[in-house]
């Protein structure tokens, strides 16, 4: 009987539709009854979703936070890196002024002990580099070669206490010594007259009668003039103009001329010091 009415429905509802006012109106009464039943599947899958976005979050926040951290680093390499080809800069252009042959030099240690002013720089003997030979930075003249080994060399300072250099004013050409204190910003210049033409911020350079650092390299300004009725002398303090503290990169100069011999000759005889004054 079940069998027969089914057909009978089916061949009602197919052929003469006799049933799609019934499946209307039991379509409006089971409607709410269909919501409700698939209302918790898709709480389900908004529940998964949210916690799957969570997770995503979560993950993204933490991805983004070590990038942060690795950006960060890398930036202060960047302004590392920004900082020395600044210097570098300089130094290439403080070359190009020089007009000599010249060779980039790093800082590798400093002397720590009081009163010695010392760097070591990377490099050395295989480099052409020889003892006496002038150093200087982006500014003006650092100091000369005391000790070369094949891959690295010692600079003495030109404010260290043993090291005296032959100046002049720049201004009127007056001559002098500027002899190291122990102090990385002073030098004192030696036996000035008491009537001598010298004032606060005159320019000394390099006068080239050493033998070893061409003429007209920047080398100080003059800071302090005193006079000392004790002292025969004008009393003369003068800071120099490289950067002696905090260099990182110096050139190492040859002068023109036969650098083959020059380097024999200044191999043979020690560094001038303030006693050959």
């Amino acid at each position: 009987m079940a069998v027969i009415l089914s057909l009978g429905l089916i061949i009602a509802d197919h052929r003469y539709h006799r049933l799609d006012q019934v499946r209307s109106a039991l379509s409006v009464v089971l409607y709410p009854l269909l919501i409700t039943a698939s209302e918790p599947s898709k709480l389900a899958d908004l529940v998964m979703e949210r916690l799957k976005s969570l997770d995503d979050l979560r993950g993204s926040i933490a991805e983004l936070h070590r990038e942060n951290l690795l950006l960060k680093a890398r930036q202060q390499q960047f302004e590392a890196l920004e900082a020395e080809n600044s210097r570098l800069r300089d130094l290439l252009g403080s070359s190009l002024d020089v007009g000599e042959r010249v060779l980039i030099a790093e800082i590798r240690a400093v002397e720590l002990a009081p009163y010695r002013q010392q760097v070591m720089v990377n490099r050395g003997t295989r480099s052409g580099v020889f003892v006496g030979q002038p150093v200087l930075d982006a500014n003006a003249v650092m100091g000369q070669v005391i000790r070369a080994t094949p891959f690295s060399s010692v600079v003495l300072l030109i404010t260290d206490a043993d090291h005296a250099l032959p100046v002049e004013i720049n201004r009127n050409g007056l001559r002098t010594i500027a002899a190291g204190t122990g102090l990385s910003d002073q030098l004192e210049l030696l036996y000035i007259p008491k009537n001598a033409d010298i004032r606060v911020g005159d320019l000394v350079v390099t006068s080239g009668l050493d033998g070893r650092f061409p003429a007209g390299y920047p080398v100080a300004r003059v800071a302090q003039v005193r006079q000392d009725p004790a002292n025969p002398f004008t009393t003369v303090i003068a800071e120099p103009t490289a950067k002696l503290d905090r260099s990182r990169e110096v050139l190492l100069v040859w002068t023109l001329g036969d650098q083959a011999a020059q380097a024999k000759a200044l191999a043979a005889e020690p560094p001038k010091t303030r006693g050959d004054k």
